[in-house]
């Protein structure tokens, strides 16, 4: 049995930036890893030409903790397509429109009824206790600006219900601004008028697995892949893992997983810890990466991606123009699309990658004008994609830090708390491993 003063379990993006945080401080610790491979679910694969990630497609970088990680880890970055900026959601008569000021003004999305009625935001009254996505947003701004703008963002981003997201867990930003201000329009103008650092949206050459890629190869050989955790056990002052590369013993221990691997390994005495884990839900979800010849798409691209509202009972929740944001991830005279399929609202047509491919490609071919048949396609079926912030997660995990406080030396981590986006994750495992 091998002993360590740190021991992470998972080489996902937090376990990552964990480690990269100890051993940046000078701390000795191994980072045990299930798979063959690190990253999670930031998976990058490129074939036929095509370069297309499965999970993550993009890192948008506003914390200052995670700029100063990507300037020592000096990856080639690519910035997106200025385009970027521009982001599509589809109206009640199946057009692209564009999101943005006019999109508030005029009337191909919103109704004149309900353009008056954002008027009247700054004199809504503030909310008290948890409140749902879906309330917050009927409550300042209205019922279609929830279906028609909300709604299909909360849907494509988070593969949530905005019914059951809490405001103040998944979109805590949103909360502090009527905190703060009172209104949201008014927190915008003041934010207008605030010079500060300009967050940057990227990717890397080669595509996102390129980041946990750099950060493993600084780490060395204090990752071990191929290492699945079979058990832990108290032991006084330390725990034992066991793993199948070996045992070993550690004053801290350090879970970076989903909360149904960690509840798997809990214990059988915290039935507390593992209660709250199990009320953490994650729907299934499909990723689906399309590649087209330019000719047969109609449609310019020439933007981020388009949001499909759930009010339309289509069943794509949207998708990426990825051969927009970043050029080389296509042949020449190609584009590639990123679908996404499924979440929390929504099921997949099937477990076949083929009845999935043809659903997202029916979806999408009157929206982009579509002729034909992919000339590539790949799909990735995640069956617990991204954990959802439901209402009283944020006291659920305070629970679940309170019952930790009966297992000394055993810290819980993950995409379920902090925030699902990839900079959130970076930034609480470097922060994490910083306060050790």
């Amino acid at each position: 049995m091998e002993t360590v003063p740190y021991l992470i379990v998972g080489a996902g993006i937090t376990g990552l930036s964990l480690a990269y945080a100890l051993q940046s401080a000078g701390k000795e610790f191994r980072l045990l890893e299930a798979g063959p491979g690190v990253g999670g679910n930031i998976q990058t694969e490129t074939e036929a030409g095509f370069t297309y990630d499965l999970g993550p497609n993009t890192l948008l970088v506003r914390d200052p903790r995670v700029a100063a990680l990507l300037e020592e880890l000096a990856l080639p970055e690519q910035l997106a397509n200025p385009l970027a900026r521009r982001r599509f959601v589809v109206n009640r008569r199946h057009e692209l429109v564009a999101l943005g000021p006019k999109t508030l003004l005029g009337g191909k999305l919103l109704s004149a009824r309900a353009r008056l009625r954002l008027l009247t935001e700054p004199f809504r009254p503030r909310a008290t206790g948890d409140e749902s996505i879906a309330a917050f947003v009927r409550r300042r701004l209205g019922p279609e600006v929830l279906d028609w703008m909300v709604d299909p963002f909360v849907s494509g981003v988070y593969a949530g219900d905005p019914e059951r997201l809490s405001l103040a867990a998944s979109l805590p930003r949103l909360a502090q601004m009527e905190k703060e201000h009172g209104s949201l329009l008014g927190a915008a103008l003041r934010g207008r008028r605030r010079k500060g650092s300009k967050s940057r949206l990227l990717s890397f050459a080669g595509g996102m697995q390129s980041l946990p890629r750099g950060i493993t190869a600084r780490l060395g050989d204090k990752i071990l892949c191929n290492s699945p955790v079979t058990a832990i056990h108290p032991t006084g002052m330390t725990w034992q893992v066991e793993s199948a590369t070996g045992d070993w013993e550690t004053e801290r221990l350090i879970l970076c997983l989903p909360t149904q691997e960690i509840a798997r390994l809990l214990p059988p005495q915290a039935e507390a810890l593992r209660r709250q884990l199990a009320a953490i839900e994650y729907p299934e979800l499909a990723t689906v990466a399309l590649g087209f010849g330019r000719e047969q798409v109609q449609h310019p691209l020439d933007g981020f991606g388009v949001l499909i509202p759930r009010q339309l009972g289509i069943a794509t929740l949207g998708a990426l123009f990825s051969s927009t944001l970043f050029p080389d991830r296509a042949p020449t005279d190609h584009v590639l699309l990123t679908a996404f399929i499924g979440g929390a609202q929504g099921k997949l047509p099937s477990a076949k990658t083929e009845d999935i491919v043809a659903r997202v490609v029916e979806d999408l071919r009157s929206l982009l004008d579509i002729r034909g048949e992919p000339r590539f396609q790949r799909v990735r079926w995640w069956p617990r994609a991204i954990p959802q912030y439901q209402l009283g997660h944020l006291a659920r995990v305070e629970a679940i830090d309170a019952a930790l406080q009966s297992w000394p030396g055993l810290s819980l981590l993950g995409n379920w708390r902090g925030g699902v986006a990839l900079g959130d994750c970076i930034g609480n495992g470097l922060e994490f491993g910083r306060s050790l």
